[in-house]
């Protein structure tokens, strides 16, 4: 089986609401959707969602990094050979994240495609029958943030992500604001991507904070200070997530090696997809750190990779992938079933793509073949 053809198609997906966090408000988001055919005619999808400020790619550099870099490469490769689909890759462009997630899970959906099973069955078999969802809120004002925690906890929802990083004292008034209205019983997380800078005023913020009873802090401080990391472990009992300063096998070292958290949010397109993210997660369940499926808000294309590596690997704790059900149009049908995600046993992603959608989304499109 050899990749025969790849189409590239750069689209922009509607979101109900912005999605508004410490470094930027988004109206909807920019995605590359790749289509790879093999030359016995099988169709595998892949996705990648860039964010410059944490993978370094935008959704223009993207596109071309996969025109003329990447795809090119892997024309007549085996989509099975993952280890050389990667490593030639590697040699082609570095790092380049995002964009080698998409050859990646499309790769991944052509081989469970072939062999008529799901893409969790090629990780290791499904070990998680189920996962709850987080229903995420974007930063808003502490009473706005509060309403829409009460709506969702109606849906059935028991956790929610708080998106913070702005100034301390109105972050914390946010998150005691959603506190008084969810109650004791409900799990909050607070997500700073970086938002407060340091550890000393990340440490100001959790005295501000005593009391809440939050499950964990994310990322309160920027991406490649880990000692900072280490200092707020030092000087609280907070349970620290690590999310935007994880991104290689390199980071994970470093993490291990200094115990700097203790969790990790594991992204595909942070890491480059499927094949490097159950890298990382094994690095982490040989340590003891506790993982989670985070999300770039794809669509359900890009969720249900993540969700795959989640329902196969014992290490991880929670998955965070909702891109769908904050789109008002999404080219996939990946099913919630609210507040729980249930994979279905379709072989590959499991997706089925309806192409007049991903027409209609498409703002610029491209075809490689051989």
């Amino acid at each position: 089986m050899k990749i025969k053809e790849i189409e590239l198609f750069a689209i922009n997906l509607p979101l109900i609401d912005p999605f508004i966090i410490s470094y930027a408000t988004y109206d909807s988001i920019q995605s590359i959707i790749v289509k790879m055919t093999t030359d016995d005619g099988i169709v595998g999808y892949g996705e990648a969602v860039p964010d410059e400020h944490i993978t370094g790619e935008t959704w223009e550099s993207t596109f071309e990094v996969l025109k003329n870099k990447l795809a090119p490469a892997v024309i007549g490769l085996d989509p099975r050979q993952f280890e050389k689909l990667h490593d030639v890759m590697d040699h082609v462009v570095r790092p380049a994240p995002a964009a080698k997630a998409a050859i990646d899970i499309a790769c991944f959906d052509i081989a469970g495609k072939s062999m008529n099973v799901p893409v969790y069955q090629l990780l290791g078999g499904r070990y998680h029958e189920k996962f709850p969802i987080t229903h995420v809120l974007s930063i808003g004002a502490p009473e706005k943030m509060a309403e829409e925690a009460a709506k969702k906890m109606e849906l059935g929802y028991t956790s929610f992500k708080m998106k913070v990083g702005t100034e301390v004292t109105t972050d914390v008034a946010r998150i005691k604001a959603v506190r008084e209205s969810v109650g004791e019983d409900i799990a909050i997380r607070v997500d700073v991507n970086q938002g407060w800078g340091n550890a000393a005023t990340t440490l100001t913020a959790l005295r501000k904070m005593e009391g809440l009873d939050i499950d964990w802090l994310e990322q309160p401080v920027l991406d490649n200070d880990f000692d900072g990391l280490v200092e707020i472990k030092a000087k609280s009992d907070v349970t620290l997530m690590i999310d935007e300063g994880l991104r290689s096998e390199r980071d994970m070292r470093e993490l291990i090696a200094k115990r700097a958290a203790d969790k990790a949010n594991i992204k595909l397109m942070k890491c480059g997809g499927i094949y490097p993210a159950m890298k990382l997660a094994v690095m982490a369940e040989m340590a003891g750190i506790e993982c989670q499926i985070g999300s770039m808000v794809e669509s359900s294309v890009g969720s249900a990779a993540g969700f795959h590596v989640a329902f196969s690997k014992k290490i991880m704790g929670s998955v965070e992938l909702t891109g769908p059900i904050k789109f008002s149009k999404d080219i996939g049908d990946l099913k919630y079933d609210i507040p729980f995600i249930q994979l279905n046993e379709k072989p590959g992603l499991g997706i089925d793509v309806d192409e007049n959608v991903l027409q209609e989304l498409t703002a610029f499109s491209e075809k490689i073949t051989e």
